[in-house]
């Protein structure tokens, strides 16, 4: 299935599209996409984070624990 976007467009159209957007918008591209790819940047940091921030599983005693003698006898 085509989507509609495409019939209507053909590879000529996006390119003046694609110019006429660099005619208005040329100026602030290289802080647009530089903020962006700062963005990306600390959501990955963020990403690699949140699985430090958590307490690792603690490990199951696989002995029971001893009774302390004393306590039995008493």
């Amino acid at each position: 299935m085509i989507p509609l976007f495409a019939i209507i467009f053909s590879g000529v159209e996006w390119l003046v599209v694609a110019f006429v957007a660099l005619l208005l918008f040329g100026n602030r591209l290289p802080s647009a996409m530089r903020n962006m790819g700062r963005g990306i940047t600390e959501f990955k940091k963020g990403m690699e984070g949140v699985g430090d921030d958590a307490d690792p599983p603690k490990k199951i005693d696989e002995q029971p624990k001893k009774i302390d003698e004393q306590a039995t006898k008493g």
